[in-house]
């Protein structure tokens, strides 16, 4: 019986620790999948200002016909959105859609009637909706992002995540541009 022991000892070592890798396993995937979830609803809000733009758009059209350079630019950093794929390439796409759009909004200021459109303002309040329910999606990604990245550079979760192949997150920057506010000149020259 003496002899068994040190086997049965070496044994209850190796299940506890191959239970231990099966758990910090399992709570990779938990994390990756965190992230994807995360991720998704960004897109689905990225979607849905996509989705908004159009309509914004042939308003604007309607009444501004002749600003074919600003129209002409969202509708190409709309195209950019939609074929960014990577959290990097769908944040400069969307820092692109972003400074087009402002310039529309520069645009509107010339047209009063408009902005007094109810088409118009209720586009608008949908599209700032959609911008504040983008910023809390991107938010929450980012802090999921972390919270994966965490794991994979902690140890002991470092070796297991580069045992099954785990990597870091790209998380969804923001545009060095954006840290400053954009300056809107009206025509007047006195700012």
């Amino acid at each position: 019986m003496r002899k068994s022991m040190p086997w049965i000892i070496i044994a209850v070592i190796l299940v506890f620790f191959v239970i231990g890798i099966f758990s910090s396993y399992n709570s990779f995937v938990n994390a990756e999948e965190n992230v994807s979830k995360s991720y998704a609803q960004v897109e689905n809000q990225l979607q849905r200002r996509m989705d908004l733009i159009p309509n914004l758009v042939n308003t604007v059209k309607g009444y501004a016909s002749h600003e074919k350079s600003v129209i002409s630019d969202i509708s190409n950093a709309r195209a950019q959105l939609a074929g960014a794929k990577t959290p990097a390439d769908q944040a400069e796409a969307n820092d692109e859609l972003t400074t087009a759009l402002n310039r529309l909004m520069v645009v509107v200021e010339n047209y009063p009637n408009l902005k007094a459109n109810e088409n118009f303002t209720q586009l608008m309040d949908e599209l700032a909706g959609t911008e504040n329910r983008l910023a809390v999606a991107r938010q929450d990604y980012n802090s999921e992002v972390a919270a994966y990245n965490k794991k994979v550079k902690r140890m002991p979760g470092a070796l297991i995540a580069n045992l099954f192949g785990f990597h870091e997150k790209e998380y969804f920057k923001a545009d060095n541009n954006a840290k400053e506010a954009p300056k809107v000149n009206f025509g007047n020259s006195d700012q």
